[in-house]
């Protein structure tokens, strides 16, 4: 689409509409104490607010997946996500590991029943009924598989979705945290063990690459001809697991999680004694290591094997050991701002109560979609740049109803599957729940405080012997509650040369 201006096009100025909407999303509902000394957001750890971070982070993810698209790279469209995946992806990873700790730390017998409830229900079951619908949905497309593929495919062994690593890689942390805590008393060795685990995924995926490069001549994947008739299924990008820099670059800030809800009270303290200055030097420092991962993306660099000379796995490696410093500290540095700022609207709970499965519907939007995007599978008129505004609200509009769509289905499936027990009383005096105890531990407080309002009047009733009436004495009934106390309540088709941080 020609200029309006110098430099300025109708899409250069719907990238910065995009990225001032999403910036009002950060604003609406604030709760800021910005310039009240010594006040702070006593709730910043909220459910409230923790389903408001993953919200935004979950719009982030749409927007960054939507971005990738090659349309979209070619004309600089939503150019402000193309890069941001991994920070969003960072702040899910940090909630986690700050949930399961402190339900850890606050439930009794926490670990027992651990991997049915949190691993196989809570993951595994969500991520095998989305494979389902995404098999469901590439047999009645025909999009062409081969058998081998297939079956590999649906036991989950290669990707159906290449969204859908997250809930994989989560489902392996969650294990490793289940061994580390329920074997290892020393927690500081257990930290240590999962670093070093978190470190050797990211490794592991800089020696396999994006490809089976390995499996042919050298360089085989930028030739074209060797490509289209002699490569194997399997040999693609994004099919094995770990073919990707975005399955090891954001598990950092799962161990980020851990430390901070080990050590949230001295942090708090420490942060809320000259809060702006040490903040400030938080954020310098962020800043720093920033531009420390911005000098490894460009020296280096994950998509080393454009450049002809072979996997380079020694540039992975450094891109790397340059990145997880930042995606350690990143979402401490924004749950930090949160003490003094954080937002909490419609749309943030809407997208934080549906992120894991807005997120695995995601890739089926997107595909379903492209028609609107790719001018040579239909005909319409005019530039195919004309519709890639109208691709973009429709798959967000798409990914929403399928996500809530396919939550409502994972939830049925899960109690078909799982009886639900008597629910047993927890102490839930702290201030966040990982999502799979939600709903249960509101319900339980509801019943605790009920009963518990029952006992003290049956004792204040039985304290005081009763008197008998007088014509000259009235005594007043005493007035019962009117009701008890309630509780408030988780990758693309996009330019490879410009890399993909997913």
């Amino acid at each position: 689409m020609g200029e309006l201006f110098e430099g300025v096009t109708i899409w250069t100025i719907i990238d910065k509409i995009v990225a001032y909407l999403f910036i009002i999303v950060l604003f609406w509902g604030a709760k800021n104490k910005f310039g009240k000394k010594d006040e702070f957001n006593e709730d910043f750890l909220s459910l409230d607010a923790m389903k408001s971070i993953r919200g935004i982070a979950a719009i982030g993810v749409i927007l960054h997946h939507i971005s990738q698209e090659y349309f979209f790279q070619e004309e600089g469209v939503l150019s402000l996500f193309v890069n941001a995946g991994a920070y969003f992806v960072a702040i899910f990873f940090f909630c986690s590991g700050y949930g399961l700790l402190k339900s850890f730390d606050s439930k009794p017998n926490y670990l027992k029943g651990f991997i049915k409830k949190r691993i196989v229900k809570a993951i595994v079951v969500p991520f095998y009924v989305n494979v389902l619908i995404y098999g469901l949905f590439q047999f009645i497309v025909k999009i062409p598989l081969d058998k081998t593929q297939w079956v590999t495919n649906l036991l989950g062994i290669t990707m159906m979705n290449r969204f859908a690593w997250f809930p994989i890689v989560l489902a392996i942390l969650y294990l490793l945290f289940y061994l580390c805590f329920r074997f290892i008393k020393n927690r500081y060795v257990s930290f240590g063990i999962i670093l070093v685990f978190i470190i050797g995924m990211g490794v592991l995926f800089c020696f396999e690459g994006h490809y089976a490069w390995w499996a042919g001549p050298n360089n085989w994947w930028i030739d074209e001809h060797y490509w289209e008739t002699q490569a194997k299924w399997w040999m693609d990008e994004q099919i094995f697991w770990f073919s990707g820099e975005w399955w090891a670059n954001s598990a950092p800030a799962f161990l980020a999680g851990l430390i901070f809800a080990n050590f949230e009270k001295p942090i708090v303290a420490f942060f809320k004694k000259k809060y702006i200055l040490k903040f400030h030097v938080l954020l310098v420092v962020t800043v720093l290591l920033y531009g420390l991962n911005a000098y490894g993306q460009n020296k280096f660099g994950y998509w080393t094997e454009f450049a002809g000379t072979g996997p380079e796995i020694g540039d992975k490696l450094a891109t790397y050991f340059l990145q997880i410093p930042l995606l350690f500290l990143f979402p401490f540095t924004v749950f930090m701002l949160m003490m003094k700022f954080y937002v909490n609207n419609p749309v943030t709970q809407f997208f934080g109560k549906y992120s894991l499965h807005t997120y695995l519907m995601n890739l089926a939007a997107i595909t379903l979609l492209r028609f609107i995007e790719v001018p040579d599978v239909v005909v319409c008129v005019g530039d195919v740049k004309n519709n890639l505004l109208i691709y973009a609200v429709s798959v967000i509009i798409l990914t929403v109803l399928l996500g809530v769509g396919e939550q409502n289905l994972t939830e049925r499936i899960q109690k078909l599957l799982f009886v639900k027990k008597q629910p047993v009383v927890f102490d839930t005096s702290w201030s966040l729940i990982d999502d799979s105890d939600t709903k249960h531990m509101a319900c339980v407080k509801d019943e605790t405080t009920s009963k518990s309002k029952e006992k003290t009047e049956a004792k204040a009733e039985t304290k005081s012997p009763p008197k008998t009436e007088t014509k000259s004495e009235v005594k007043a009934a005493p007035k019962a509650a009117s009701k008890p106390a309630s509780s408030g309540k988780k990758k693309s088709s996009g330019n490879k040369k410009n890399g993909k941080e997913k």
